[in-house]
């Protein structure tokens, strides 16, 4: 592994545990002591709660109570950007001056190995071109098999990844040609992963009405157009804490449920071969599309609404 590691990029907003934990965690990995922490906290709006201003103001006591990483730089805003903005504005910043970025959120733990496999497969896959993106979550699929390995999909990952400027520069996020996918049937049916999970819906809220606000949707478009590649751990590395309803988009934690959690897996194996697993990608259309059916959202309607706490 070089010596030269990749900047970690966390973005944090108006949850002071989540962040506290997910900095606790960041800082018991391997390579933390040597890493450069960038921490990204946005600001407020003139129309915000009192509780969510005082939220925003415990944030910012919590990521400056430890030297979290060999170095931790704080860039606070004034205005509320929004995660979307935040997250392109800020990883842009950090990737344009060190080539390379690895990036959370304020909801993310990460194994104690998490680290190494990003800043491994950032040094493995730097020069090829295919590969666009490293993933530390992973789809809990349970017919994939623990192995310690890894290996490449054409899905994008927004739960603790990193990637390189020579990628990052290619994504446009304007996104303005996206309206070939409400004419082109086969193009939307790859798109939603063969049918397994509804993207196109999302991407075309996310383009058309204010209903999310988005930048994975569209690095997902960007990437689907290349027919690029990601890499994935066999078991996730990532642990999403937001199960509380706090986060902007809950509902997917519902969709893509967190595994058994194993805080110390380490990924020792990569792929020999830049070309996508056909055989992990069929699972994970199963697992998508089993995940989505009518059935499985019904159960978790009546979930949220007689299991609320």
């Amino acid at each position: 592994m070089s010596t030269n590691l990749a900047p970690i990029v966390l973005f944090v907003f108006n949850r002071p545990q989540h962040t506290e934990k997910t900095l606790q965690a960041l800082a018991k990995n391997t390579l933390a002591a040597d890493s450069i922490l960038y921490i990204y906290c946005d600001g407020v709006s003139d129309n915000a709660s009192q509780e969510l201003r005082s939220n925003n103001d415990l944030v910012k006591k919590i990521i400056k109570q430890q030297k979290w990483c060999k170095e931790v730089v704080i860039i606070a805003s004034e205005k509320n950007k929004g995660l979307a903005n935040s997250v392109i504005s800020g990883v842009t910043e950090i990737v344009n001056k060190y080539g390379k970025v690895i990036v959370l959120e304020d909801d993310l733990i990460t194994a104690s190995t998490f680290l190494e496999f990003m800043n491994e497969a950032l040094d493995r896959y730097e020069k090829e071109t295919e590969v666009i993106q490293i993933s530390g979550y992973s789809f809990p699929a349970p017919k994939i098999e623990s192995s310690n390995s890894s290996y490449f999909l054409t899905l994008t990952s927004t739960w603790g990844w990193a990637t390189w400027k020579r990628a990052w520069d290619t994504i446009d996020f304007e996104c303005s040609d996206y309206v070939i996918l409400k004419k082109n049937k086969k193009l939307a049916h790859r798109f939603n992963y063969n049918g397994s999970y509804n993207y196109k819906k999302m991407f075309l809220q996310q383009m058309e009405s204010n209903k999310i606000s988005s930048w994975g949707i569209r690095f997902y478009w960007n990437a689907f157009k290349k027919n690029a590649l990601i890499l994935f751990p066999d078991k996730s590395l990532v642990f999403n804490n937001g199960w509380d309803s706090s986060g902007k988009h809950k509902d997917s934690y519902d969709i893509f449920p967190m595994p058994e959690w194993q805080p110390d897996y380490k990924i020792e194996k990569f792929p020999t071969e830049i070309k996508i697993n056909n055989s992990i990608e069929t699972i994970i259309g199963h697992y998508l599309k089993n995940r989505t059916s009518f059935a499985i959202k019904v159960y978790y309607k009546l979930k949220l609404i007689f299991f609320k706490k």
